[in-house]
C-alpha cells in the first residue's frame, strides 16, 4: 500500500522580483533549499570505518562519502550512551540538564515533550517535509509503562515536528519488538494483541533465563534473558505481536526501504530525514547477504550492513538527481562496545581491529572512546571534495547550525547549548569550538578543549560491569590529559597543572549554573 505523506504548499521563490529606482532588479534565485539527511549509526566507533583506519572490514560507500566531502578527525557526540546523545542532538540541549534522559526503557514515555522545539521543527518552519526512520529510543506515549500498543499512541513523533516516522521504540534488544509507523504499530495483527512489561513476566511466556534452548539465533552473555523474540533474548517482557514482530535480519532492509520510498515521494520538495540505524548495536544479527563476509564475525558484518544502507541512500539520491543538493551528515550516537550482552564473539574476533581507534575507553566511558565518533559531511554543491578537518566540534551545534542553513529562527529559550557553527560543519573554516562537554554513563562530566581534557572526580567501578572490556574512566581524583601529546589519556597531569584544572573546573561550574 502506498504511503501518503503530508503535502506541502509550493515553495515561494527564495528571492522575489523587486524593482528599484535605478532600474536594476534583484536576480531571482530558482534553486531550492538543500535536502538534509542525518545518518546516525548506533555504537559505531571512531575506528570502525575504512576511512578512519578500520581493519578487517571494508566500508566503500562511506569512504566514498568522505572522499566527496569533509571528514572530521575531532568530532564528538555529547554523551557516551544513546538516549542522552540523541536527546541533545535533536533538542540542542545537553541531556544532563534534564532529569530522565538516561538510557530509556522500551516503554518510556516521551522524553522530548511536544511543547519543545526540535530539530524537526527547525526544518518544518522552513517548509521542509520531515521524517524519522529507525532507532528512536527517546520514549513514546505520554507516560512510561502506560502505552497501549494496540491503539494509536497518545504522543509520538508527529508531535515533535516529524511529518512521517517509521521507527523502533527503543533498541533492538528491548521490547516491544515491532516498528511504529506514524504512532501506530506497523503491520498490526489484531489476533495477537501486544503487551509489554519491564517489571514482571507474563504467565506461560518462555524466557531466555529459563529456556536457553530457544535462543537459537543469538545467546546472551549478560542479561538479555527475558522475552524471547526471533530466537533472541531481550530486555523486558512481551507477549503477542504476531505478524507485527520484526525479524532482526531484516531490520536494515526495512528501515532503508522506507527511507528510500520517502525520498522518492518527496523528491520535488526539500526534505529533512533523521535516518538512525540499529547497526552496530546488539543484538547483531545481520541479513544473510552480509554474514560471514569478514573475519570479525557478526559485528564486522553489521558494519558492512550499515555501509550498504548508506550506499542505497546515495544511489537513490543519484538516480533522482538529488545528489548535488543534498547535505548529508554521517555520525554515531556514541563510541563502540564489543561484548554488550550477547555471546557473539565480537571481542575474540577483533584480530587487531581497534573500534575506538587511538582513543582510550568505549561506550559508557568518560574517556575519549566514549564520545569521539566518526563525523563525515557531504554536500557536493557546496563542499570541496576530500578535505580532512581537525576542528573540534560537537553534535550539540547541529540544531543552531541548521537553523542558519535554512534561514529560520529558534524560539527564545530552546536549544540553549547549540551554537551556529555552520561554516565549520561545511568545512569552510577550521575554527574550534572553545570547549565541548561530554557525559559518561554515570553522569560524570568532562570538558574537552583542543589541547586539554578534564574529567571530574567520581565514584564507581573502573570497568563497566556488563561490558568487561570497557573502562569507565572513574577516578576519585581530578584527571587532566594533554590531548596534544597524549590523546590516549594515559598520563594524568592534573597535579602538574593545577591552574588548568581550575580553569576547566570553572567551565563546568558556569555551565551547571545556566
Amino acid at each position: 500500500m502506498k504511503k501518503i505523506y503530508p503535502t506541502l504548499s509550493l515553495m515561494a521563490p527564495l528571492l522575489a522580483w523587486s524593482g528599484k529606482a535605478d532600474g536594476k532588479v534583484n536576480k531571482p534565485q530558482d534553486e531550492k533549499k538543500p535536502n538534509v539527511i542525518i545518518i546516525y549509526a548506533d555504537d559505531l566507533g571512531y575506528g570502525d570505518l575504512g576511512c578512519y583506519g578500520a581493519k578487517n572490514v571494508v566500508t566503500p560507500h562511506i569512504d566514498k562519502l568522505a572522499q566527496n566531502g569533509v571528514q572530521f578527525m575531532n568530532g564528538h557526540a555529547t554523551a557516551a550512551t544513546s538516549t542522552p546523545s540523541r536527546y541533545s542532538l535533536l533538542t540542542g540541549e545537553y541531556a544532563w540538564r534534564k532529569p530522565g534522559t538516561d538510557i530509556a526503557a522500551g516503554d518510556a514515555g516521551m522524553i522530548i515533550r511536544p511543547e519543545q522545539f526540535t530539530m524537526a521543527d527547525v526544518f518544518k518552519s522552513a517548509n521542509y517535509t520531515t521524517a524519522a526512520f529507525g532507532k528512536w529510543h527517546l520514549g513514546l506515549g505520554d507516560k512510561s509503562g502506560e502505552q497501549d500498543w494496540n491503539a494509536p499512541l497518545a504522543a509520538h513523533l508527529g508531535d515533535l515536528g516529524f511529518d512521517y516516522s517509521y521507527i523502533m521504540a527503543a533498541t533492538a534488544d528491548r521490547v516491544p519488538c515491532v516498528f511504529i509507523e506514524n504512532g501506530k504499530v506497523a503491520n498490526y495483527d489484531p489476533e495477537h494483541p501486544i503487551e509489554t512489561s519491564y517489571e514482571k513476566p507474563f504467565p506461560g511466556e518462555p524466557l531466555g533465563s529459563t529456556h536457553p534452548e530457544l535462543l537459537y539465533n543469538q545467546k546472551s552473555s549478560y542479561g538479555h534473558d527475558m522475552a524471547i523474540v526471533n530466537g533472541i533474548g531481550r530486555i523486558g517482557y512481551m507477549r503477542g505481536g504476531g505478524k507485527a514482530l520484526w525479524k532482526d535480519e531484516n531490520l536494515a532492509d526495512s528501515i532503508t526501504t522506507h527511507a528510500i520510498d520517502f525520498i522518492k515521494e518527496n523528491k520535488d520538495n526539500p526534505f529533512f530525514i533523521y535516518f538512525a540505524t540499529n547497526d552496530v548495536h546488539v543484538p547483531r544479527f545481520p541479513h544473510d547477504r552480509f554474514r560471514g563476509k569478514n573475519k570479525m564475525g557478526v559485528r564486522g558484518d553489521a558494519i558492512a550492513q550499515f555501509d550498504w544502507s548508506v550506499g542505497e541512500i546515495l544511489k537513490t539520491l543519484k538516480e533522482l538527481n538529488l545528489e548535488e543538493n543534498t547535505l548529508i551528515i554521517l555520525s554515531s550516537d556514541n563510541g563502540p562496545v564489543i561484548d554488550d550482552g550477547y555471546d557473539d564473539q565480537a571481542e575474540e574476533l577483533l584480530h587487531g581491529h581497534k573500534p575506538a581507534g587511538p582513543f582510550r575507553g568505549m561506550k559508557y566511558s568518560a574517556f575519549e572512546g566514549g564520545t569521539a565518533v566518526p563525523v563525515i559531511v557531504s554536500w557536493p554543491k557546496e563542499i570541496k571534495k576530500g578535505k580532512k578537518s581537525e576542528a573540534l566540534l560537537s553534535q550539540i551545534d547541529l540544531m543552531a547550525s541548521f537553523a542558519t542553513l535554512v534561514d529560520t529562527k529558534i524560539p527564545r529559550g530552546f536549544a540553549p547549548d547549540s551554537e551556529n557553527r555552520l561554516d565549520t560543519w561545511l568545512g569552510h573554516n577550521e575554527i574550534d569550538r572553545p570547549y565541548i562537554i561530554q557525559q559518561s554513563a554515570n553522569h560524570t562530566l568532562s570538558v574537552r578543549t583542543k589541547e586539554w581534557k578534564y574529567i571530574e572526580p567520581n565514584e564507581g567501578p573502573k570497568i563497566v560491569p556488563w561490558a568487561p572490556q570497557a573502562e569507565t574512566g572513574n577516578l576519585l581524583e581530578p584527571q587532566l590529559y594533554n590531548m596534544a601529546d597524549d590523546n590516549s589519556e594515559q598520563v594524568n597531569v592534573a597535579t602538574q597543572h593545577p591552574e588548568k584544572v581550575f580553569e576547566l573546573q570553572n567551565i563546568l561550574r558556569v555551565e551547571r549554573k545556566k
